[in-house]
């Protein structure tokens, strides 16, 4: 597939070669006049200016949010391991809002193909509706996905004819047919922009949701879910507005930056996640470049966090601590035993928990948890992780 012909080059300011050569600019192959070699990349970093999903519309001419976010994330220094990363310029829109989620479709899926994970930045937030596309299998048995949403309110309106497409964006994911998704997970909604008849929803399709006091109080919540998804979605909407001034409305309450930083360092260590999206970023409103400044810390928090991914696998191999908790197994639909993971690396405190169907026991899955998860379970509760997981599989 020639992806060449959906990208515009990066402006000169942007690929001059004058770059310190500790800075990530001197280790980012560029689309300048040649399009850059993107199957034998790790990472591939997209810019979109598409806005045509938005209630307020495009920025003001010549305000291309990607590109002032690649200014302050090419000074940056680069981090500790060999960095494979391409920058394939600017996606060009479609003829129509949906031709452009369908070439987002296309693309996201040729990277996928070829293991390189793409970096979606700028555009609404209903332009992960073409990233989502992507894992549509073509081919039965229809695999399962996980994704994470990371905003201030779900995007769950009903889609009339007064309704912008970024505002309804995740409910057209929830309803795709064919439906291939497993499980999702919002976190960082705010309770007073959260209609309680949308977080009920989730409840019911036993769906995790974690707010943003919940996330702020304590971050590592947020670990086993960014864990456990394929792809992640970001609002820069989640964020406070005195950190990242760069959407309108403005919201003085939200994540803080650093907790922005954490969730994508949590992020780019899953190494079962194959594609990000860090949308909403409107330059026009950040004078000096301060939220531009935050979401080029999160790439680099992601992609450093990349550079640390270790394969974990093999659970019930030397690799692991396999805790087997007896439970009382009071009834039917109730579990005799559980039993958790843990990893032996020193660095690590990572924790996976086996949940097998019961309805058909040769359904199991092992999902992340914490170690909170294990110690309820060693005092003969059941997780909620594992209530919820149970439920998804039937």
């Amino acid at each position: 597939m020639n992806l060449a012909l959906f990208f515009d080059s990066l402006p000169d300011e942007l690929t001059a070669a004058s770059a310190a050569p500790t800075t990530v600019a001197a280790y980012v192959t560029r689309f300048a006049e040649t399009f850059p070699d993107w199957r034998a990349a790790d990472l591939a970093l997209i810019g979109l200016d598409e806005w045509r999903g938005t209630a307020a519309g495009a920025p003001p001419p010549g305000c291309h949010g990607a590109n002032r976010v690649r200014e302050r994330f090419y000074q940056m220094q680069r981090g500790s391991g060999p960095l494979r990363l391409v920058d394939l310029g600017n996606l060009r829109p479609g003829l129509s809002l949906e031709d452009t989620y369908q070439r987002l479709r296309e693309i996201v899926a040729a990277l996928l193909e070829a293991n390189t994970i793409p970096i979606l930045l700028g555009g609404g937030h209903d332009l992960d509706y073409g990233q989502f596309l992507a894992y549509e299998p073509q081919h039965e048995p229809t695999p399962a996905i996980n994704f994470a949403v990371i905003d201030s309110r779900p995007d769950m309106a009903m889609p009339h004819p007064g309704t912008a497409p970024e505002d309804s964006h995740l409910r057209r994911l929830l309803v795709h047919e064919p439906n291939f998704i497993f499980s999702c997970a919002h976190l960082g909604h705010q309770q007073y922009l959260t209609p309680p008849d949308v977080l009920t929803a989730f409840e019911k399709l036993h769906f995790e949701t974690m707010s943003v006091g919940e996330l702020r109080t304590d971050r590592r919540l947020a670990e086993p879910v960014l864990r456990q998804a394929n792809f992640l979605s970001i609002d820069i909407a989640a964020i406070r507005w005195q950190d990242a001034p760069g959407y309108y409305p403005a919201s003085p309450f939200g994540l803080g930056n650093e907790d922005a930083a954490q969730l994508c360092w949590y992020a780019g260590h899953n190494e079962q996640l194959t594609s990000i999206g860090l949308y909403g970023y409107r330059p026009d409103h950040d004078p000096h470049g301060l939220a531009a400044s935050t979401l080029a810390t999160m790439l680099w928090y992601f992609i450093e966090g990349h550079h640390h991914r270790r394969p974990e696998t093999g659970f019930g191999t030397y690799r692991f601590l396999t805790y087997t908790l007896v439970l009382p197994g009071t009834g039917r639909g109730t579990p005799t035993e559980l039993v958790f993971y843990k990893s032996r690396r020193s660095d690590t405190d990572k924790w996976w928990m086996e949940v097998e169907s019961m309805a058909d026991h040769s359904v199991k899955r092992i999902v992340p948890c914490t170690h909170q998860d294990y110690l309820h379970a060693a005092q003969g509760d059941l997780p909620q992780r594992w209530i919820r997981t149970q439920a998804l599989l039937g």
